[in-house]
């Protein structure tokens, strides 16, 4: 794999292998599959970035569990736009369910931070998060994820999900912006 890639205009270096990611979310799976042992929860996937960190793990769940997703925007290009929208809705029953949202990065907290409330209004039995990255020096809002894959400083990256302008969600590893 190479350890530099561009994309559109700007310069990416390896920040993650496909080694040490794959090595995390199976031991995310692993303390998933111990908190919710004889429970059924429902996983919110959302959409796009999140989709092959939610197909890997829930891959690695020996639980009864189930997946519906979600697709809430709030980026445009490397900034997040500062508004949140809703293009595809959770059509499933959340009431008295356990909920685990799936996001691949969790940053300002902005997102969650509009959504859970919606989700609360449902009354689950409870909702949990978690996120493949977290930008925690950035997060503005009172979001906290219960499982974290990685903390990251705040860089934007590419890669296992994570887009810049639509390209770089195919790679198999992440890497950060150098340019």
């Amino acid at each position: 794999m190479k350890s530099r890639i561009r994309i559109h205009d700007k310069e990416f270096e390896i920040f993650l292998t496909e080694e040490q990611i794959e090595k995390r979310v199976s031991e995310l799976a692993d303390e998933i599959n111990r908190d919710y042992q004889n429970k059924k929860p429902l996983f919110i996937s959302i959409l796009n970035g999140s989709f092959i960190f939610s197909a890997d793990l829930f891959r690695q769940l020996n639980i009864e569990a189930e997946i519906c997703f979600i697709k809430l925007v709030s980026y445009k290009g490397m900034k997040s736009s500062g508004k949140v929208t809703t293009s595809i809705g959770l059509e499933e029953d959340i009431y008295d369910r356990e909920v685990i949202i799936l996001e691949d990065i969790v940053d300002t907290g902005r997102t969650l931070h509009e959504f859970i409330p919606k989700l609360l209004h449902q009354q689950p039995r409870s909702i949990k998060i978690a996120a493949l990255l977290h930008k925690a020096e950035v997060t503005e809002f009172p979001v906290h994820p219960d499982y974290v894959g990685f903390t990251i400083p705040d860089k934007f990256v590419v890669g296992y999900g994570l887009d810049y302008d639509g390209l770089g969600r195919n790679l198999k590893a992440i890497f950060q912006v150098t340019t």
